[in-house]
């Protein structure tokens, strides 16, 4: 089956979350999330947010991001700690799978993911994920 996604269009439809927080209430989200198709065992999402993330993983494989508009910083846990990356409009980051992982976008960010399923999303605010595991 064919699928053409107009991004742009799509990007344009989502109102923009200011203040998020890993405590922010799903009803608040509303709107400034979108999935757009299914991929594989994935799918295509965008989204537009201020704030911070929160922690975040993939344990069915590799997550892909791409900076559509704004900036943000990428936190990532590795094994000896977490490692913080500046992203701008037009980078893609690939994460690993099963990373704990997050976005803090002070200014505002556009994002379009390819997301595995299922996702683990934790809803509080905590320094180091891989205490929970």
């Amino acid at each position: 089956m064919l699928t053409i996604i107009d991004t742009k269009a799509e990007l344009a439809k989502l109102k923009m979350l200011r203040g998020r927080t890993p405590e922010t209430p799903e009803a608040d989200r509303e709107g400034a999330f979108a999935r757009l198709a299914p991929y594989r065992d994935s799918a295509i999402n965008v989204a537009k947010f201020s704030g911070e993330g929160p922690w975040e993983r993939h344990v069915n494989g590799d997550e892909i991001v791409q900076v559509v508009d704004g900036a943000t910083t990428f936190h990532i846990m590795f094994e000896d700690g977490p490692q913080s990356f500046s992203l701008k409009a037009g980078m893609v980051v690939i994460v690993p799978q099963g990373k704990w992982h997050r976005f803090e976008a002070p200014d505002g960010v556009s994002l379009m993911t390819t997301t595995p399923q299922p996702t683990q999303h934790l809803t509080f605010a905590i320094d180091d994920p891989r205490t929970l595991d």
